[in-house]
C-alpha cells in the first residue's frame, strides 16, 4: 500500500467547517487530532478475498496520523469485531500500533489530570514496576503518536475474574500501545450502599497545549436499555476541573460514545440533544454512515461528528459511502474538521431493480425466468463498470490493482412468477465480484400476498421482522440474518417449564455464550441460581410436601432480584409497529438488547444556573479537584418522551406505547444541579492572559491533578 501525505490530503478534501472555525491555526496552541471509529479488526478474517481489508486500511488510517504529524488518535468504540479477537488479529494490531505510534517524536502537549487514574487493578505506586494508564507519561516506553480509544458494543469487556471484566483493550493498554479510557463497571443497586456510587461515572483526561486546555470525554457502550434507566434515574455524572487557573468555562470539553444514533425502538437508541451544554463536541461510534462534517444540535450549543467505519461490514447502502477519517483541530474554543478519504477501502456498489418496471419496458419477461436472469445480469455489469469508474478516479496512480468490489443488487420481484437461484447466479462473477454468494436480495411489495406462513425456520412473531421479504427467495446468508437468535432463545425458554432458574437470566447467559463468547456464562449463572435459591429455602422450615411451593417462591424472589439488576424488556404492541428499513442496518444494531421500562411523562429537574456553566472557581491550595454535576438533561432542559426524539416516529406509535408509573425518587437524582464544589489544595500553573483568580495565589507551578 502506498504512502499517503496525510497533509496534503486534508487541505484538499476539507469539507465546509463548522462556525465559528479557525481562522489563523498557531501550532503552538492547536491541537491536530486524527479522529476515527469502527474499524472492525478481524472482520471476515478467514475469508480468502476478504480477510485483509479492515487491517489494511487500519494501517493507512496509521499512515495518515504519522504523516500529518498529528497531536494524538482517537479512536470512539469496535477496534475490534470479536470480543476475543484471535492471536493473528492481536499479532498484527500490536506490531501496527508499535510501528506508526512509537518513535522519537516529542509530545507537544501536557497532561494535567492523574496519570494512574484507570491504571490496571492491583498494582499500586508504591511498588516499582507500577506503569501509568497514559503510556507516554511512562518513562521506560518512547511514544511518538498516543492512541486513545474507548470500546464498543463489539470488543465491550466480558468476564468476572480477580481484575473484573477485561476486554481485547485492556491488553493493548497494559501492552504500552494504546490509551484505554471510558471503562464503566456498573453494579446492581443492591450491591452498593451508597447512593452516591451509584450510575455511571465519566472523568475526564486533562490535556493542555499552549493556551489550548482539552477534556476528554469517554463512555464505552452501554446497552441502550441501561443508558436510559440511568438517564431516568438521573444517575450519569460527569466529573469537570476546579481550581487552579482554568476557569470552567476555559476548557474544550470533547464527548465520545458509542451508542445506537439511529431510532430502534422507544429505549433503543440515545437522543442527540440529551448532552450537557458544556460540551462542544460529541465524537458519535457504532454508526456507519460516514456523516463526518460536524452537524449543529438544533436548541443545542454542541456538535456533533460522526466519522463512520472503515470497512464495510454489510451490504446496506450507508456502507457503500466514500469512507472518511477526519484531522480534527481545535485551537481555543474553536475547531475544524478536515475529513481524508480512505483509499484502500473496498469499493462497494448498491442499486435496486424493479421487475416489473423493467419488463413494461420490454427488457425482460415476467413469465420468463431467463429472461429475467439476462437483465439482472445487465443490472450487476453497470455496478461493476461503476465501481471501475470511481477506483480509477480516485486512485489515478499508474500500477494500481484494483480490488475486487462489493456488490448488491436488491430486486423487487412481487409479479415475477419464477426467479433464479441468487447463489447459482452468483457463479456468473466468481472472479469479478468479492461476495458472488449473495450479490442479489430479493423482496416483494408489502401489500402482496405472503407465500410462507408457519415456516419452521421462521417464529411465528417475528414474521413482522422479515417485512416485505420473501423468505424462499432469499439468500442464505440473509435469511440467516433475519433470524435473531435472542427471539429463538426466549421462545424456547418460555415453552420449557423450568423450576429453578430464572428465564431471563437464562436468556441473558445464553447470548453472552453465544455472542461474547464467554464459555463460562452458563456455568455462572446456574451456579449463582442454586445458591440464590438454595440459600432461601434454608432460611425457611420447609416440609417435605410443600417443597415444590417453596422452590416456586424461591425462584420468584431470585426472578425479581434479577429483575432489579436487569430489568425485564416490556412487549412491544405489535399495531403500528414501526418497520426498521435496510438503510438502518449499518447501525450495527444485532443484537436484542434487554429492555427497560420507560416513564412517557418524567422529566428532568431544572437547574438554577441555566445552562450549567458556573462562574470559574477560585483557586485554593494544592490540588485542582474534579467536581460532578448530574448529566441527563443534562443541564438546563426537561426530558420529553424518548419516541418524540426521532421525526420517525408516529404519534399512533406513541399512543400505543403503556404509560408506566413513576419511578421513586433516588438519592441521587439531585432537585438542583448546584455542584458541592471542594476546596482546592494545590495551585496548577497560572496560563497567560487569564484573569486572576480570587482569594489566593499561586506559589509555584505544579500539575493539576484529577480527584
Amino acid at each position: 500500500m502506498p504512502s499517503v501525505n496525510g497533509t496534503q490530503r486534508a487541505a484538499s478534501e476539507a469539507v465546509d467547517q463548522p462556525n465559528p472555525s479557525i481562522v489563523q491555526p498557531d501550532p503552538d496552541n492547536c491541537f491536530r487530532i486524527l479522529l476515527a471509529t469502527d474499524n472492525h479488526i478481524g472482520y471476515a478474517e478467514k475469508d480468502p478475498i476478504r480477510g485483509q481489508d479492515a487491517i489494511n486500511t487500519f494501517k493507512e488510517i496509521l499512515e495518515i496520523a504519522r504523516d500529518a504529524e498529528v497531536d494524538f488518535i482517537l479512536l470512539a468504540g469496535d477496534l475490534f469485531h470479536e470480543n476475543r479477537p484471535s492471536r493473528t488479529c492481536m499479532h498484527q494490531t500490536i506490531a501496527l500500533l508499535r510501528e506508526y505510534t512509537l518513535g522519537d517524536k516529542p509530545i507537544g502537549f501536557e497532561l494535567l489530570s492523574d496519570p494512574y487514574d484507570g491504571s490496571t487493578p492491583g498494582f499500586s505506586r508504591v511498588e516499582i514496576l507500577t506503569f501509568p494508564a497514559v503510556n507516554y507519561e511512562d518513562p521506560n516506553l518512547n511514544i511518538a503518536i498516543p492512541v486513545f480509544s474507548i470500546h464498543g458494543n463489539h470488543d465491550d469487556p466480558q468476564g468476572t475474574g480477580p481484575e473484573g471484566a477485561l476486554c481485547a483493550l485492556d491488553v493493548l493498554s497494559v501492552s504500552g500501545v494504546l490509551n484505554y479510557f471510558g471503562k464503566v463497571d456498573l453494579v446492581a443497586d443492591e450491591a452498593v450502599q451508597d447512593e452516591s456510587e451509584k450510575g455511571i461515572k465519566i472523568k475526564p483526561i486533562l490535556l493542555r497545549k499552549g493556551t489550548t486546555n482539552l477534556a476528554l470525554y469517554g463512555v464505552g457502550n452501554v446497552k441502550d436499555a441501561r443508558m436510559h434507566y440511568e438517564l431516568r434515574s438521573n444517575r450519569v455524572k460527569m466529573y469537570m476541573p476546579e481550581g487552579g487557573d482554568v476557569g470552567e468555562d476555559d476548557w474544550f470539553n470533547i464527548l465520545l460514545v458509542h451508542q445506537n444514533r439511529v431510532k430502534h425502538g422507544p429505549q433503543q437508541s440515545v437522543p442527540e440533544g440529551m448532552f450537557d451544554d458544556s460540551i462542544r463536541l460529541v465524537v458519535w461510534g457504532h454508526e456507519h454512515d460516514c456523516r463526518i462534517e460536524p452537524e449543529l444540535v438544533a436548541d443545542k450549543e454542541y456538535y456533533i461528528t460522526q466519522p463512520g467505519s472503515s470497512v464495510a461490514t454489510s451490504l446496506a447502502p450507508g456502507e457503500s459511502e466514500t469512507k472518511h477519517v477526519g484531522i480534527l483541530s481545535v485551537q481555543g474554543e474553536k475547531f475544524q474538521i478536515a475529513a481524508i478519504p480512505l483509499k484502500t477501502v473496498r469499493p462497494f456498489e448498491h442499486d435496486e431493480a424493479f421487475v416489473a418496471y423493467a419488463a413494461s419496458q420490454g427488457r425482460c419477461s415476467l413469465d420468463d425466468k431467463d429472461s429475467i436472469t439476462q437483465f439482472l445480469k445487465e443490472e450487476v455489469e453497470k455496478l461493476i463498470q461503476r465501481a471501475t469508474q470511481k477506483w480509477k478516479e480516485s486512485n489515478p496512480e499508474p500500477g494500481e490493482k484494483m480490488m475486487l468490489p462489493l456488490i448488491r443488487l436488491k430486486v423487487e420481484t412481487t409479479d415475477a412468477k419464477e426467479m433464479t437461484n441468487p447463489v447459482r447466479f452468483g457463479q456468473l462473477f466468481v472472479g469479478r465480484v468479492a461476495n458472488p454468494r449473495d450479490i442479489l436480495q430479493y423482496y416483494r411489495k408489502k401489500n402482496a400476498e405472503r407465500k410462507v406462513k408457519n415456516n419452521p425456520d421462521l417464529p411465528e412473531e417475528d414474521l413482522e421482522d422479515w417485512e416485505d421479504d420473501d423468505p424462499n427467495l432469499l439468500t442464505t446468508n440473509d435469511r440467516l440474518a433475519k433470524l435473531r437468535m435472542a427471539n429463538l432463545v426466549k421462545q424456547y425458554l418460555q415453552a420449557q417449564n423450568l423450576e429453578v432458574l430464572v428465564e431471563n437470566g437464562m436468556e441473558d447467559a445464553v447470548m453472552r455464550f453465544v455472542e461474547k463468547d464467554d464459555k463460562d456464562a452458563i456455568k455462572d449463572f446456574v451456579a449463582d441460581t442454586l445458591k440464590m435459591v438454595g440459600r432461601d429455602m434454608r432460611s425457611k422450615e420447609v416440609d417435605e410436601q410443600d417443597v415444590e411451593d417453596h422452590m416456586l417462591q424461591a425462584k420468584e424472589h431470585a426472578a425479581s432480584q434479577y429483575a432489579e439488576a436487569r430489568p425485564v424488556p416490556r412487549e412491544k404492541t405489535k399495531k403500528g409497529k414501526s418497520k426498521q428499513k435496510d438503510s438502518d442496518e449499518d447501525s450495527m444494531l444485532a443484537e436484542d438488547d434487554d429492555q427497560m421500562d420507560l416513564d412517557s411523562d418524567g422529566s428532568f429537574q431544572q437547574p438554577k444556573n441555566g445552562k450549567g456553566r458556573g462562574k470559574a472557581p477560585a483557586k485554593g491550595k494544592g490540588k485542582t479537584p474534579l467536581v460532578s454535576w448530574s448529566v441527563p438533561g443534562f443541564r438546563g432542559q426537561q426530558l420529553t418522551p424518548i419516541a418524540q426524539f426521532d421525526d420517525s416516529e408516529s404519534e399512533e406509535e406513541e399512543e400505543e406505547e403503556e404509560v408506566m408509573p413513576a419511578p421513586k425518587k433516588r438519592g441521587a437524582a439531585s432537585s438542583s444541579t448546584a455542584a458541592v464544589r471542594k476546596t482546592a489544595t494545590k495551585p496548577t500553573t497560572k496560563a497567560p492572559a487569564r484573569k486572576a483568580p480570587a482569594k489566593s495565589s499561586a506559589k509555584g507551578p505544579q500539575q493539576s491533578q484529577l480527584t
